[in-house]
């Protein structure tokens, strides 16, 4: 097995939030990242610079997941500087809040592309090489709407089912190959994703929440270190990370 210093993780949509979080965390373990967003490319060499300053070496690219020709140059660009990709996170998505009347195609279009296509580019991009070498770990950021639906967010909450039953059958058939596959099902996490709340709307939100608040994303970053570090016979799995909401 390599040591940590040697190997290669790959985290979509790390410019903040969830992504950044995790990326520093690998990033103090010795990994070597690399990050993606699809515009923030500010932000992301902030996130770029963190990485360095922690001393790991970091790639930054700004580019569209869901695009696979995008998705391609990506992985080029990481077997160039770091060799083959020994973790993959696929944390790369969006949400919008709206009636599914009122929603274009091209709006549905984009949010599956953003939450689901990407995750199909990026895990075919990164398997011919973990197949290769027989050991690869991948981590599917979702969201417990993906479990039971929300209101207002039929198109997110379909791409999030998605992702879950994506991750038990990749698990299912990379299993033989010592590959892991799982996903995480976030509740209500403290990101910009959850910042248009009213103090109002979020009060009422944290009532509902047994632990009583929100989620941090050193939370989920912790758990997905955990799922990359772990044992290799837990795989298939959607894991909730809610605070006893769902």
């Amino acid at each position: 097995m390599k040591p940590e210093s040697s190997k290669t993780i790959l985290i979509t949509g790390a410019s903040r939030g969830i992504g950044k979080a995790t990326a520093l965390t690998f990033a103090r373990h010795g990994w070597k990242v690399a990050i993606t967003c699809i515009q923030n490319t500010e932000q992301l060499l902030q996130v770029q610079s963190k990485i360095q300053a922690l001393g790991s070496p970091c790639l930054a690219y700004t580019g569209n997941m869901g695009d696979f020709d995008s998705c391609r140059r990506l992985f080029e660009q990481i077997h160039m500087e770091f060799g083959p990709v020994d973790a993959l996170v696929n944390n790369a998505g969006m949400s919008r809040i709206g009636l599914i009347q009122d929603m274009s195609i091209s709006e549905w279009n984009q949010i599956i592309e953003s939450d689901l296509t990407s995750v199909f580019c990026c895990c075919r991009l990164a398997l011919p090489e973990m197949i290769r070498r027989h050991q690869g770990r991948i981590v599917n950021i979702s969201s417990v709407w993906g479990i039971c639906g929300a209101s207002c967010e039929v198109a997110y909450s379909a791409a999030k089912g998605g992702v879950n039953a994506f991750t038990k059958a990749l698990a299912k058939e990379l299993a033989p190959s010592n590959i892991q596959v799982n996903a995480i099902t976030c509740g209500a996490i403290e990101t910009d994703m959850n910042r248009w709340m009213s103090p109002s709307e979020k009060k009422a939100l944290l009532e509902e929440i047994p632990a009583g608040r929100m989620g941090q994303p050193s939370e989920v970053a912790d758990l997905i270190f955990q799922l990359v570090t772990g044992p290799s016979y837990l795989t298939g799995q959607i894991i909730s990370l809610d605070g006893g909401w769902v």
